[in-house]
């Protein structure tokens, strides 16, 4: 099963555990999110929506809040000995998809469990 989701002016296509990074939504890492624009669900039968589905959600978990890769905006005006040189980063919520909801049900995944680090132990003197 997949479905077709909008967010921040951009559309993906997702499917129960995919990684994606999207533009900042508001969600401390760890939680769960819903997406609520769903424009298409798809499976062996797919329901396109007009312009959303009706009661359709994705449910996301929060990985992480992160800044893209720098852009350079930088503009020159030819012998006015005037140049602008500017850059800026955008913020990045990277997101798990757990599970596609139909008909207005409410997420039943939570958010997984964080590994613990293996201790080595000390060998013995």
């Amino acid at each position: 099963m997949f479905a077709v989701i909008k967010t921040g002016g951009r559309q993906y296509r997702v499917a129960p555990d995919d990684v994606l990074e999207v533009g900042k939504i508001a969600g401390d890492v760890g939680t769960i999110v819903q997406l609520g624009e769903v424009l298409v669900v798809g499976g062996d039968t797919p329901v396109l929506g007009v312009p959303t589905v009706a009661g359709a959600t994705v449910a996301a978990e929060v990985l992480d809040h992160k800044r893209g890769p720098k852009v350079i905006a930088f503009k020159k005006r030819r012998r006015k000995n005037s140049r602008r040189k500017r850059g800026y980063r955008d913020e990045i919520t990277v997101l798990r998809i757990t599970e596609i909801l139909t008909d207005n049900a409410k997420p039943s995944v939570g958010p997984r469990p964080k590994r613990e680090k293996a201790v080595a132990a000390a060998p013995a003197a």
